[in-house]
C-alpha cells in the first residue's frame, strides 16, 4: 500500500542501520518498571505496542548507567549490571519482531535525581529549586522549602562515570538493541556539563567551550572502544536551554559540528532545562512543532540526521517537515502515550481516529512520575492499566443508561458500545462535552478541542443512542440493567450579602462560536462583564477565567482562600500560567499575554458585594475594599442528587467524574472507561454502594 504520506514512510540510513519510516519515538521515561530497574510485562507491552504499529525507530527513555547515584524517576530502567542484559533482550526482541528499530537512552539525571532524594552529584556544587522536575525537592507537610543540594564531582569519580556509561552501553549491544542514545538535554547530569550556566567548574571539565564537551565527547570515544565504532551513538540535547547564561541555538551548531567529527551517528534535538520548564514540557501552551526551527538550523550544518520534536501531532504537519527539509525524522513522545497506534492510523490515512495528545501533562507528568507512579494519560485510560490490554466483548449485553455527556459519560458510552452493550446517552443541554466546552474560550487551550472532538466523534460513529435536552427520571431509569451518572459539576454561590449580582464562570466561559459544526444553534452567546473583573475561587473555572478575562484586556483580580492560586495545576502548566497572568510568557512562547497583570489575593474570601463595591476578608478577618463591575463565582461543587435517589431507589448505579469530586480530565475519563469496562454479566453492587464484578464461583449474593 502506499499511504498518502510518502515523506513520513520513507526510509533512512544511521549509519549502516536501515530504518523503515521516519517516525522516531522519542525518549520517554514511562517509569513503569520493576523496583529493581529491570524490564517486565509493562515496559514490554507498552514499546512492543508500538513497534506492532510501525514506529520506525523507538527509543526507550531515562536508563540509568549508575543507579546508586542517579534514577531519573523511581522505577526507571537501570544498565548498570550484566543481570539487566536478559530483560533487555527481550525487550528489544519484542519491537524487532515488527520490523522496528530500538535503542536505549542512557540517562544519569545529576542534580536531578529522584533517587537518591539527597545528596545528589553533578558537574558543580549547586542549589536548586525544579518543581517541575521528577527529582524535585521532597517538602513535608510541616516543613519549609529551602532548595535541593548537588555536590560537585571529583575529578576520579567523572572518569569513573564515564566507564559506566560505556559499560551501560555495551550491555544495551549485548542485549541486541541496535543503536543506544545520551541523553545530554533537559538539565540532566551531561548537560550540566556542557551548559556555562550549571558548569562552574575551573579544571579540564570546566569553562571554555572545549573543557565543557569533554565529559560527552569522552563518554562517545569509550563507547565505541567498548562497541565498535559501527554501534550507533545518538545524541539528544537542548539547542536553546532559555535561562541565564544557558546554551542558544549558535552554541549548539558548534556542538553539532563537533559531535558528527567524533563520530555521533544522529543528533536527537529538544529544547529547555528545568530551571525553566515549559519548552522541556512543552504544556498546552506551546503550538505544534514549535521546536522544529532549531532543528532546522542544526540540519543545515551536519550531514547525519536530524531528529525534531516536541508537540508534534498531526502526519499531515509531521510529513511536510520532512518534505522541506526542515530535519530528517520526527519525533513523538506524548502523542504515543495518548495514541500507541499513531503510526498506523496515518500510514492508512485514517487521521479521524487518531487520539491526539492535548499537552496537559497531567497523567504522564503530575499524576505519575511527579509523585512517584507508574505512567498513565489523562485521555488513554489504556496507558497504565492492565486490564485495557485486550479489552474483550462482555458475555451479555446489557441495557446501560449513562446520564451526564460530559467527558466520563462519553468514554463511558464508547468502550461500554464497543464490548456490545445497548447505551442510552442522556444529556440536559443540546450538546455533549460538559466542562470542556468551556476551553474554546481560553486562549492556549485550544488543544482541549482535539480531544474534545475526538470523543464526538467516536460517539457519532458507534452510533451511540444519544438523547440531548433531556433529563431522565428515576423511573425510566429504573428500566435498564444499569445507570451510570456522570452530572458533573456547577458553580457554587455562597450565601452572602449581594450573590445574585454575581454571574458563574460557565455563563462568562461560553462558546461564541458559530461557525463549529457541533454548535448547537440555539446556545447563548457569553455574559459581558465589565471592565474590572473579580474571580472568586481556584482550580481550573478560576485560572481559565483569569485567563479569558486577562487576555481580553479586562483588569482582573482574584479571590482564593487557598495559601497559593492554581496550587493543584500541573506544575509546568502552572509556571507558564502565572508568567502570563503577570503579563510575561513562557520561554520560547510569543504572542498575547495578560494586558493587565491580574493581582491575585490569596487566604482571603468575598465577605460581601454591595453594587460595585466588594468587601474582602483575609485569614486574619481584616477586611479591604475592592471595586468591581463584575464578580465572577468560580466555586464548583459535584451535582450528585440524582446518583443520591438513584442508590435510594435500589438501582444498579455508580457515580463518576466531577459529580463524585471535582478534578480533572483525567479523573473524569479513567472513571468513565472504568465503567465502561465492567459492565457485565455478574455485576453487582458491594458493601460499599459501588460496582464490582468478577467474584469467585462459590461466592453467593
Amino acid at each position: 500500500m502506499r499511504s498518502k504520506y510518502p515523506n513520513l514512510f520513507k526510509p533512512i540510513w544511521i549509519k549502516d542501520v536501515e530504518v523503515r519510516n521516519r517516525i522516531v519515538h522519542v525518549p520517554t521515561d514511562i517509569s513503569s518498571g520493576n523496583a529493581d530497574g529491570s524490564v517486565n510485562n509493562r515496559v514490554i507491552h507498552y514499546n512492543s505496542e508500538l513497534a506492532k504499529a510501525g514506529v520506525g525507530l523507538i527509543i526507550l527513555g531515562a536508563t540509568t548507567p549508575e543507579s546508586l547515584t542517579g534514577r531519573p524517576t523511581v522505577t526507571c530502567l537501570v544498565a548498570d549490571g550484566d543481570n539487566y542484559i536478559p530483560g533487555l533482550h527481550r525487550l528489544a526482541r519484542s519491537m524487532q519482531r515488527y520490523g522496528a528499530r530500538c535503542a536505549v537512552q542512557i540517562q544519569h539525571p545529576g542534580r536531578q535525581a529522584a533517587m537518591p532524594r539527597t545528596g545528589q552529584i553533578s558537574c558543580s556544587d549547586l542549589v536548586t529549586d525544579q518543581p517541575g522536575s521528577a527529582g524535585h525537592e521532597i517538602v513535608y507537610a510541616e516543613v519549609e522549602k529551602k532548595g535541593k543540594v548537588a555536590r560537585a564531582m571529583l575529578v576520579e569519580e567523572i572518569y569513573d562515570l564515564i566507564e559506566k556509561y560505556a559499560d551501560a552501553a555495551w550491555r544495551i549491544q549485548q542485549a541486541g538493541f541496535d543503536m543506544v542514545e545520551l541523553h545530554a538535554a533537559h538539565g540532566y547530569l551531561i548537560a550540566q556539563f556542557m551548559s556555562a550556566s550549571t558548569n562552574l567548574r575551573n579544571d579540564r571539565f570546566g569553562g571554555s567551550f572545549d573543557n565543557r564537551m569533554r565529559f560527552p565527547l569522552e563518554i562517545v570515544h569509550r563507547i565505541g572502544k567498548k562497541c565498535g565504532e559501527d554501534f550507533p551513538i545518538l545524541f539528544r540535547y537542548s539547542a536553546e536551554e532559555f535561562v541565564p547564561s544557558g546554551r542558544t541555538l549558535e552554541e549548539s551548531i558548534r556542538m553539532a559540528k563537533r559531535l558528527e567529527e567524533n563520530g555521533v551517528a544522529a543528533l536527537d534535538i529538544s529544547a529547555g532545562t528545568f530551571d525553566a520548564p515549559g519548552p522541556v514540557m512543552d504544556p498546552m501552551y506551546y503550538p505544534e512543532g514549535w521546536n522544529t526551527y532549531s532543528a532546522e538550523a542544526i540540519k543545515k550544518e551536519v550531514s547525519i540526521p536530524v531528529i525534531t520534536s516536541h508537540s508534534l501531532r498531526n502526519p499531515e504537519y509531521c510529513d511536510r517537515i520532512i518534505g522541506e527539509g526542515k530535519a530528517d525524522m520526527v519525533g513523538l513522545s506524548r502523542q504515543f502515550i495518548a495514541d500507541p497506534y499513531w503510526a498506523l492510523k496515518a500510514y492508512y490515512g485514517k487521521e479521524k481516529e487518531i487520539r491526539r495528545c492535548i499537552s496537559c501533562l497531567v497523567g504522564c507528568w503530575q499524576e505519575s512520575l511527579m509523585v512517584q507512579h507508574e505512567i498513565s494519560c489523562a485521555i488513554n485510560p489504556a496507558m497504565g492499566d492492565e486490564r485495557f490490554w485486550d479489552i474483550k466483548k462482555a458475555s451479555k449485553s446489557m441495557r446501560v443508561a449513562v446520564v451526564g455527556g460530559g467527558a466520563a459519560g462519553m468514554e463511558a458510552s464508547r468502550l461500554a458500545t464497543i464490548r456490545g452493550h445497548k447505551v442510552a446517552l442522556f444529556e440536559k443541554e443540546s450538546e455533549l462535552g460538559g466542562a470542556m466546552k468551556y476551553c474554546c474560550m481560553v486562549p492556549g487551550k485550544a488543544k482541549m478541542r482535539w480531544y474534545f472532538d475526538w470523543i464526538r466523534e467516536q460517539i457519532k460513529r458507534l452510533n451511540v443512542d444519544v438523547h440531548l435536552k433531556t433529563e431522565p427520571s428515576v423511573q425510566e431509569l429504573s428500566e435498564y440493567d444499569l445507570v451510570l451518572v456522570g452530572t458533573g459539576g456547577k458553580s457554587l454561590g455562597p450565601n452572602i450579602p449581594g450573590i445574585e449580582k454575581a454571574v458563574n464562570f460557565e455563563d462568562v466561559l461560553r462558546c461564541n462560536r458559530f461557525d463549529c459544526p457541533w454548535h448547537p444553534g440555539d446556545r447563548p452567546g457569553p455574559v459581558e462583564t465589565g471592565q474590572k473583573v473579580l474571580i472568586w475561587g481556584d482550580h481550573f473555572a478560576g485560572s481559565d477565567t483569569a485567563e479569558a478575562q486577562s487576555f481580553a484586556g479586562k483588569d482582573v483580580t482574584i479571590v482564593t482562600e487557598n495559601k497559593n492560586f492554581a496550587a493543584t495545576m500541573e506544575p509546568v502548566h502552572r509556571d507558564v500560567l502565572m508568567k502570563r497572568l503577570a503579563g510575561r510568557n513562557g520561554e520560547a512562547l510569543t504572542g498575547k499575554t495578560a494586558q493587565i497583570p491580574v493581582k491575585i489575593l490569596t487566604q482571603s474570601t468575598v465577605y460581601r458585594i454591595s453594587g460595585s463595591e466588594v468587601t474582602i476578608e483575609d485569614n486574619e478577618f481584616n477586611k479591604i475594599q475592592l471595586y468591581a463591575d463584575t464578580v465572577i463565582l468560580a466555586h464548583v461543587r459535584p451535582v450528585d442528587e440524582l446518583y443520591k435517589k438513584l442508590v435510594e431507589a435500589g438501582l444498579k448505579v455508580a457515580n463518576m467524574g466531577d459529580s463524585v469530586r471535582i478534578r480533572n480530565l483525567r479523573g473524569a475519563v479513567k472513571d468513565g472507561a472504568h465503567y465502561g469496562l465492567i459492565v457485565d454479566e455478574g455485576m453487582f453492587m458491594n458493601a460499599n454502594k459501588h460496582l464490582a464484578r468478577g467474584l469467585p464461583v462459590d461466592v453467593n449474593i
